[in-house]
């Protein structure tokens, strides 16, 4: 692919709006096309985007950024992190990205919101310095080379290679006295096990004291997409006490899951009080509509500007 064969002009309008007819769908598919061109310019794009209004949006935009795992998107993520008014969800998600990345660089800055008031972006925060520590451990380079997911998404924390059973592995999910990036990795592990058993004991922890744990969880049934998962993301998407950026993790899961049931737990909550659940829906539905389609590739209709994904989830 070379680049004269991208029109930039066309992917930024259609995903900053400049016309204001886009629908979020539309724009979540060009964001899409842009991760996986994911060039200089394409990052130049995302980050202008990330003036929108829509939470949801902007939180995954900040999400793609790390996906590409280029630097030059530290001092974007790095911005929106620093940004006091910016909504919890989005600077989380920029300081998620960053340890994506995984920059020696962003230690200060991650390091920096330790002590912030959210208590989503302080966890966040660890998580992403630990993961950078590990990446950059030399111990862990043998690991490393030999631990490759079955899923093509930089996580929070590589799978735990410890074990592979689903009981210890959900001793250690479950345990609130591990630290976070240690759940995480038992996480991820239960995740590359992905059978019914595995999926029962990650649905676990969807009752964690910590929402962002809880949120997390959703986004990887999401990308299990195994229909075991279903009730509780239901259940979660039902609960109007539950936080909304777990609730809008679980529309999004549901949406890629796509089984005939789903469709209509989707459609009920097209006007849920909440934004960002609301908006959920309709890129839920969307991908619904995407996953039963037989398309190769999530995107805008421009198929021809992006190679095709091997994998797709939204952002967590």
């Amino acid at each position: 692919m070379t680049e004269l064969a991208v029109n930039y002009d066309l992917l930024e309008a259609s995903l900053c709006n400049t016309s204001g007819n886009v629908s979020l769908a539309e724009r979540f598919r060009t964001l899409f096309t842009l991760k996986n061109i994911a060039d200089e310019r394409s990052i130049e794009i995302i980050g202008k985007a990330l003036k929108d209004d829509s939470e949801l949006l902007k939180h995954e935009l900040a999400y793609c950024l790390g996906q590409i795992g280029n630097p030059k998107a530290n001092s974007i993520l790095s911005e929106v992190l620093e940004d006091l008014n910016e909504h919890e969800m989005v600077r989380h998600e920029a300081a998620e990205a960053l340890g994506a990345i995984g920059s020696l660089e962003s230690l200060p800055i991650l390091e920096k919101y330790l002590n912030d008031k959210n208590e989503s972006v302080v966890e966040t925060c660890e998580l992403a310095i630990d993961k950078i520590k590990y990446d950059h451990d030399p111990k862990n380079k043998a690991e490393k080379e030999t631990n490759k997911s079955l899923y093509h998404s930089v996580d929070p924390a590589p799978p735990t290679t410890e074990t592979r059973s689903v009981e210890e592995l959900e001793a250690q999910l479950t345990n609130p006295k591990l630290k976070l990036f240690v759940r995480y990795r038992a996480m991820f592990a239960l995740r590359e096990i992905g059978n019914t058993e595995a999926v029962l004991a990650l649905a676990k922890g969807l009752k964690d004291k910590s929402a962002l744990f809880r949120h997390e969880v959703a986004y990887v049934f999401g990308q299990l997409q195994h229909p075991a998962s279903v009730p509780a993301l239901k259940e979660c998407l039902a609960d109007k006490d539950e936080v909304h950026m777990v609730r809008h993790e679980a529309a999004e899961a549901l949406g890629s899951i796509a089984t005939p049931e789903v469709l209509e737990v989707l459609e009920s909550y097209r006007q849920d009080q909440e934004q960002v659940v609301r908006e959920s829906c309709v890129v839920a539905l969307d991908m619904y509509e995407y996953e039963t389609s037989g398309e190769l590739q999530y995107a805008n209709g421009l198929e021809n500007q992006a190679q095709n994904m091997h994998s797709l989830k939204l952002a967590h």
